[in-house]
């Protein structure tokens, strides 16, 4: 049997002891952020809607986003009036408009077929760039797209066949739409976001575009919604609603911001694969979910396309 270089007493390399940190980073984030969607359905199980719960979820994460925001805006020159005007708007599109059309889709469709389709982001961030930048596509990048869009399709055929969403088929369709809309409002905030993260810093971009998609849910809430209905909300929903803002919120976006610190957005972006595993998993786990061999097949079609796709990527600038 051969022996591994620890075995042996050899001292890992440098470069290998250097990236491990933010390996473990980068998939502990990926985690969190994937344990998003069980949350929020095992919220629907005691019957809250998409309004109420965003609300709370935002409720609780507003401190520490505010937080976040001072943080790294200490020291710092105070935000132009042009800078507030793409804050505001990135935090509309990136946060909040993206977040509610995600949970909303999540009413109709299950949390796995939802992981699938965010994962397409970065081909929308591409397609993007070409129509606004004239950016050229290469040919392994449309393959590594037509491999991820034939998983979701794949998936998205059996649901609407299997009719087993909230609803049926219809209501699955309903859900894909939401879900695909919020991805590419969120492809809409990646794509403008450059020219800001350079100026204001990635973490206080975050921070402020947070804050300010925390106050558009909480504006939401009170234009649509009685205020009472806050506090007619089951506790469990009010402890998920907690775990969400803090564990799968908040935590998620310091680890992968200090893992690309440590290891780079690429390492990063493809460490990240590990996440519609892990909502899979959970969903099967713990919500019951149905894991067939449509949504393996889909799954692995979805990764092995984006992971294709990440490998000849570079993020656009719209200096570029």
């Amino acid at each position: 049997m051969t022996k591994t270089a620890a075995s042996n007493g050899i001292p890992l390399s440098d470069s290998a002891k250097s990236i491990a940190p933010g390996l473990v980073l980068a998939s502990l984030g990926a985690i969190a952020f994937s344990g998003k969607a069980i949350i929020v359905k095992l919220a629907y199980r005691h019957g809250v809607d998409a309004v109420t719960l965003i609300m709370l979820r935002m409720l609780f994460a507003l401190p520490l986003f505010a937080l976040m925001a001072w943080w790294a805006g200490r020291g710092k020159p105070a935000l132009s009036f042009r800078d507030w005007l793409g804050v505001i708007g990135l935090g509309f599109s990136g946060y909040y408009l993206a977040s509610f059309l995600d949970f909303a889709g999540l009413a109709y469709i299950s949390a796995s077929f939802e992981r699938l389709i965010l994962y397409l982001n970065p081909t929308l961030v591409l397609f993007f760039g070409w129509v606004l930048y004239r950016r050229r596509v290469t040919r392994p990048q449309l393959i590594g797209m037509v491999i991820s869009y034939a998983g979701v399709l794949l998936v998205f055929g059996h649901e609407l066949l299997a009719g087993e969403s909230k609803g049926g088929g219809l209501a699955a369709a309903w859900g894909a739409f939401l879900v695909f809309l919020s991805a590419v409002s969120y492809a809409g905030y990646l794509v403008y976001s450059g020219e800001f993260v350079q100026r204001l810093g990635s973490l206080r971009l975050v921070g402020l575009a947070t804050t300010v998609a925390c106050l558009f849910c909480l504006a939401q809430f009170a234009l649509l919604r009685p205020l009472d209905a806050a506090l007619q909300v089951a506790p469990e929903v009010i402890w998920l609603s907690v775990l969400n803002a803090t564990l799968c919120t908040a935590v998620p976006v310091l680890m992968v911001m200090m893992a690309i610190e440590r290891i780079g957005p690429a390492i990063a972006a493809q460490t990240g694969m590990i996440g519609p595993l892990s909502t899979i998993l959970m969903g099967v786990v713990i919500l019951g979910e149905p894991f067939t061999a449509w949504i393996a097949a889909g799954t692995a079609l979805v990764i092995a396309g984006i992971f294709v796709f990440c490998l000849l990527y570079t993020s656009p600038s719209p200096r570029d």
